[in-house]
């Protein structure tokens, strides 16, 4: 729960980077940044915020719209939120790759220096060709044992894992200034 806390509050101070927004565009661009399959309630947003606001990370201010005429609350990042924005953007560890929190970062790569964005990018990948390892191993060894419909969801969900270590690696090579190479993947070789 903690890190999916972080997550949102590195997710909204990069947003707060860009300009003051209200709660319901906050909510509108999070749930964009966090993909189809993940959608972030107000139940989760608004905590997170009077959190951050009590933090002093972010403050309110109060506008009116010509349209409404009602006093509108917007959220706007502090000077300790951009600190701990680029804190938050500096962590290399772990937590840096994994896949929420590296979906989050990723869109925000253009505030982090090179070196970061090389070893995240590199983190993320060596996970990731571990994961593959392990799902290839249980493909393998469950391919007799399973329907075929299993099979095809294991086998897909090597294509995906592979596809992305291929991005990944075209993303580490660009940065270093790198021509870009597409090795084949095992899913393509056509001796099976």
């Amino acid at each position: 729960m903690a890190r999916r806390a972080e997550t949102i509050e590195l997710a909204v101070l990069g947003l707060l980077h860009e300009g003051p927004m209200h709660g319901y565009e906050l909510r509108k661009r999070l749930n964009l940044m966090l993909g189809w399959g993940r959608v972030l309630s107000y139940g989760s947003l608004y905590p997170a915020l009077k959190k951050m606001l009590r933090a002093s990370l972010i403050e309110e201010a109060t506008t009116t719209t010509p349209v409404t005429r009602r006093p509108r609350i917007v959220y706007e990042v502090t000077e300790a939120g951009h600190a701990e924005f680029e804190r938050l953007m500096s962590e290399v560890g772990p937590t840096a790759w994994e896949d929420d929190n590296f979906d989050i970062r990723f869109a925000f790569f253009g505030r982090t220096d090179m070196e970061i964005r090389l070893r995240v990018l590199e983190g993320r990948r060596t996970r990731l060709q571990e994961r593959l390892a392990r799902v290839q191993s249980e493909l393998d060894r469950t391919q007799a044992e399973v329907n075929r419909y299993a099979a095809e969801l294991q086998r897909h969900g090597v294509e995906s894992v592979e596809r992305e270590v291929r991005w990944l690696s075209d993303l580490i090579s660009a940065e270093r200034g790198e021509p870009l190479t597409q090795p084949p993947s095992s899913s393509q070789n056509t001796d099976r």
